[in-house]
């Protein structure tokens, strides 16, 4: 059954299979071949994966980002950051990274960063005379900050595959690695255009124009504060967070940016339903695929081999995240929880690593995985936007890569960077 699974799993996705039916079709193989189970057990498996209250956050968090993005508000959020770091050596990589930061906390998706600001990102460090390449992978390497500063939508996932966390806690748990994240990639872009000679430096804006330009971003700045707000005070839960986000982001394009209209909203509403669509038959499929590894007691095994390698919790947290990288270069955030976390939270309970900082190092792990070929969903986003070949993206992202990776090992050497600020709020013990 254990090979089974695994194989057909393995040839799903060495033929190019949608990560979904790879793993829906692996979990359905191994289950006809142990055959003591009836097969009438997987369709309730699918519905069992997505019958959750709190994942109705994730259409909610994809319709608010796309609502934001057609309201127009990537103008203002770029011209609030050029006020603030486009007059530094490398200006334009600056308010790429600063940007991105900002759409974090509407966005909750790499992917939708990508898609939204980063090709409108990437096509104005283009005509500031930066690399093509370098443009577009500097846009890709700051898309993958949208998971990691709250809301995430991965970190909803995670929540509910690990009940050790919290939705609350873990967004709150996002907030330090995410702005270490923008600093490492801004320290990059800096030494970079440096070497290139990318972005002279230009006089600092007035601080009368950098208050216009924050006043005209403001409604947009707000969002993130309302949601994290209203979550902290208990005025609503995390799902309930993520309508209020809609219905906050419908009456900013209706009657601040006024771009939304009937047809906008219809092809947002139609956008919006397949990215959901997409995303819940993931979870739906590797649900099934998770239940399965659980009756092979696959977690079980995986948790007495790492500890028999070693007992010490750092020790065991660099493991995990070695391993998870290796599992990035294949697998989709998405399906990596729900596939992942089983097999490896219960560690953080047997070797004493807090649930919120052992959350972080796979959360920030499986990100970063978003720009490592050859699944690097974010990259193929940035090669259809601007038609390049990924071989040379690939290349490109290298050094920022590098940056993430460096903030990657401080989170996982020093457990205050992803726990001090949920304690600070009462979210960890």
């Amino acid at each position: 059954m254990t090979a089974a699974l695994f194989a057909v799993f393995a040839i799903g996705l060495l033929f190019g299979l949608p990560i979904a039916f790879a793993m829906g079709g692996a979990g359905l193989v191994a289950l006809a071949v142990e055959g003591k189970l009836s097969l009438l057990s997987v369709p309730q498996r699918f519905f069992d994966g997505i019958n959750s209250f709190p994942l109705m956050a994730v259409p909610f968090f994809i319709l608010a980002a796309d609502l934001m993005t057609a309201s127009g508000i990537t103008t203002a959020l770029l011209r609030f950051s050029n006020s603030l770091v486009g007059h530094i050596r490398g200006g334009m990589g600056h308010v790429n990274v600063v940007t991105s930061m900002l759409f974090a906390g509407i966005s909750g998706s790499a992917l939708a960063d990508a898609a939204g600001p980063g090709a409108v990102e990437m096509r104005m460090m283009e005509k500031s005379g930066y690399d093509k390449y370098y443009s577009a992978a500097l846009s890709a390497a700051t898309a993958t900050i949208g998971p990691i500063i709250p809301p995430s939508i991965i970190m909803v996932i995670y929540a509910l595959t690990d009940s050790r966390v919290t939705v609350a806690g873990l967004f709150l748990a996002g907030v330090v690695p995410g702005l270490l994240l923008g600093a490492a990639l801004m320290a990059a872009n800096h030494w970079i255009s440096i070497r290139r000679g990318y972005g002279s430096a230009h006089r600092p804006m007035a601080w009368s124009e950098r208050l216009r330009a924050l006043w005209k971003a403001t409604p947009v700045l707000a969002m993130p504060a309302i949601i994290i707000a209203g979550i902290l005070t208990g005025l609503f839960t995390p799902t309930e967070a993520s309508a209020v986000a809609v219905f906050y982001a419908l009456a900013i394009g209706l009657f601040v940016t006024r771009t939304l209209n009937r047809r906008v909203i219809l092809k947002v509403l139609l956008q919006s339903g397949l990215v959901t669509s997409a995303a819940l038959i993931i979870v739906s499929m590797a649900s099934l695929l998770a239940w399965v590894l659980t009756l092979l007691q696959i977690p079980q095994s995986v948790a007495a081999a790492i500890g028999g390698l070693t007992r010490d919790p750092v020790a065991i947290l660099l493991i995990v995240m070695v391993f998870v990288l290796v599992c990035g270069l294949f697998i989709d955030t998405l399906p990596a929880v729900i596939i992942l976390v089983p097999v490896l939270a219960p560690l953080s309970d047997q070797f004493g690593i807090h649930p919120l900082h052992f959350a972080m190092t796979v959360v920030l792990n499986l990100t970063i995985g978003l720009i490592t070929p050859p699944v690097g969903g974010v990259l193929f986003v940035m090669t259809s936007v601007a038609r390049l070949k990924l071989e040379k993206l690939a290349h490109a992202v290298l050094p920022l890569l590098a940056a993430e990776l460096v903030v990657l090992i401080g989170v996982v050497l020093w457990a205050p960077l992803s726990t001090a600020v949920p304690a600070w709020f009462g979210y960890a013990r």
